[in-house]
């Protein structure tokens, strides 16, 4: 199995996360807010393109629940470790609610990410479609994602 940096996935990351970091640790300053966004920033521009690529290949992994799995509980620890790591040496104040944001933001975007995957979005390589048909896409997805843990619970 062959892994290709996930430039879609590092990008979205990179933005969302770094906002997070920044929105958590804003009551302690502009500048020390700025520091915490820029640190994830650039850890997330590196590790979510490999992070989005094993995500992937586990969007490809059949039975898809076994896949959920591992991608919620296994993909979650190794990137958090790193990025409280990161924090904890840099001197972020808010971490355990920046680290808690960040991991619960984790697990929904994981899981988003399996389901627009599977359905052709959000992919790169040869399948892949281009950045702005994934963004136009964004709104079928997202309904279709929502509405997908209800769906299942009326078919059974």
């Amino acid at each position: 199995m062959r892994f290709t940096w996930h430039w879609k996935a590092a990008l979205f990351s990179a933005f969302i996360r770094c906002s997070i970091f920044f929105a958590v640790n804003a009551t302690s300053g502009w500048r020390v807010a700025s520091g915490a966004a820029l640190a994830e920033f650039l850890y997330r521009l590196i590790a979510s393109g490999y992070y989005g690529s094993i995500t992937q290949a586990l969007s490809r992994m059949q039975p898809a629940w076994k896949a959920n799995m591992l991608a919620i509980f296994v993909l979650p620890l190794f990137q958090h470790l790193i990025e409280f790591a990161i924090h904890y040496f840099r001197g972020t104040p808010r971490l355990a609610i920046s680290i808690g944001v960040s991991f619960g933001f984790t697990i929904i975007s994981t899981l988003f990410n399996l389901y627009s995957m599977r359905r052709g979005s959000l992919i790169v390589g040869a399948e892949a479609r281009s950045l702005w048909h994934d963004i136009n896409a964004f709104p079928r997805l997202f309904w279709g994602f929502v509405t997908s843990g209800p769906r299942l619970i009326l078919s059974r």
